[in-house]
């Protein structure tokens, strides 16, 4: 299935700790976008956190349940999305497991992070199959809701590319349905008499007599559906072209938009750093973290010009400033006519702005745990509907069952 017929969405983050801003603009806040226009899936990726913390697991739970505290506060919606955690849909791993039969240790063994990842985390013992395939699970991730789209940064493609090779293997190998025409005759009436009528007509057309156009107005039919599953929409679009049915379809990688988030001393916002401004950072601590943030080194005394251009204060101010304050911040830094204290309170007062409404959301899911559950166990009910219906046409396709 194309990406243009499936928008489904799917994508998720490591429990690692709170989130900051650097997450909140350069991740969040497309979901936040994604999720009006698409079928997003965002689930806490707890089974990832042991990849490389599997000697301690402490607090891997808790983490993850703040990890959903901060994307609700972020507006990440449980109406317009399905969250949930990882390891509460245990058919991840049965998909890795089984995937995992056919993949060539070369894959692996060749994803740049991979590589990369070992040589930053040298204090920790890494020769374990569970780091060595994770991007395998990463994949089992992806292929176990039938995501069309996968978003991600430029040094994620990679990850994409590799998944979308495995779905080609897999269908290689098992993309033979038994019983295929009989599903397919079935799925056509679940369109309605009319949408049914016009497919076979438009089959009928394009198989006999290659009419390019009549394939076109039949995929776009099928895409239009709302009555069949994503799977049936599978069947009848290899029904349709006189192929068989691809079981695991391959996603295609969505870039987000790039977003460089500057943290309080120049360098890209990271916790590696120590350089962040926590998602839920309380005011005072918020003001103190900005107010001692170093400026250009130039300006010693009051009296000296500086030089926005060298100012890591300058860096947020172009996040979160409008033009005006972007013309007074010029004016008054390059002729001494204002002090950096004065520089870094419109600034303050802009972020304190963003997070007061983010604290106040999160303040609400961390006080009422019972609703968080809530939320997350019915998120995991609905991504284990999707998934069974993936594992079932992936056991029937590999035979394991009769």
């Amino acid at each position: 299935m194309s990406s243009q017929t499936n928008s489904r969405v799917v994508s998720g983050m490591r429990p690692t700790g709170m989130l900051h801003l650097g997450h909140y603009h350069g991740v969040l806040k497309n979901w936040v976008e994604m999720q009006h226009d698409y079928e997003c899936f965002f689930f806490a990726a707890d089974w990832h956190a042991l990849t490389t913390h599997y000697e301690t697991p402490q607090g891997i739970a808790e983490s993850s349940e703040q990890l959903l505290i901060d994307w609700l506060a972020a507006g990440v919606s449980p109406s317009n999305s399905t969250l949930f955690i990882q390891s509460h849909v245990p058919q991840h791993a049965e998909l890795h497991l089984l995937l995992s039969m056919m993949t060539p240790l070369s894959w692996l063994e060749r994803i740049p992070t991979y590589k990369d990842q070992k040589k930053k985390l040298t204090g920790r013992d890494l020769t374990t199959y569970g780091f060595l395939g994770y991007p395998l699970l990463q994949s089992a991730d992806i292929l176990l809701y039938r995501a069309g789209l996968v978003p991600v940064g430029e040094d994620q493609v990679v990850h994409v590319e590799m998944t979308r090779e495995i779905a080609r293997r897999f269908n290689h190998f098992y993309g033979q349905e038994a019983g295929f025409a009989e599903s397919c005759e079935q799925a056509i009436p679940k369109m309605g008499k009319k949408s049914a009528k016009l497919y076979r007509s438009q089959r009928k057309a394009f198989q006999e007599q290659g009419d390019g156009e009549a394939l076109l107005k039949a995929q776009a039919l099928i895409d239009s559906q709302q009555n069949i599953s994503i799977a049936d929409k599978e069947r009848l679009l290899g029904y349709l072209e006189g192929v068989s049915k691809m079981i695991l379809p391959e996603p295609q990688a969505k870039l987000t938009k790039a977003a460089k988030m500057p943290g309080l001393d120049g360098q890209k916002m990271s916790k590696s750093y120590g350089n962040t401004i926590g998602l839920r950072e309380e005011p005072d601590a918020l003001t103190k973290k900005i107010k001692t943030m170093p400026t250009d080194p130039a300006r010693i005394r009051l009296t000296d010009p500086g030089d926005p251009e060298k100012c890591p204060v300058w860096q947020l101010h172009q996040v979160y400033t409008d033009d005006k304050t972007h013309e007074w911040v010029q004016e008054g830094c390059r002729s001494a006519g204002m002090g950096c204290v004065d520089c870094k309170q419109p600034l303050i007062d802009a972020v304190q702005a963003e997070l007061e409404p983010i604290r106040v959301r999160a303040k609400r899911y961390e006080n009422d745990r019972t609703y968080l559950r809530t939320i997350i166990n019915e998120g995991s009910a609905a991504a284990t509907e999707v998934a069974n219906e993936t594992m079932d046409d992936v056991r029937k396709a590999m035979q394991l069952y009769q």
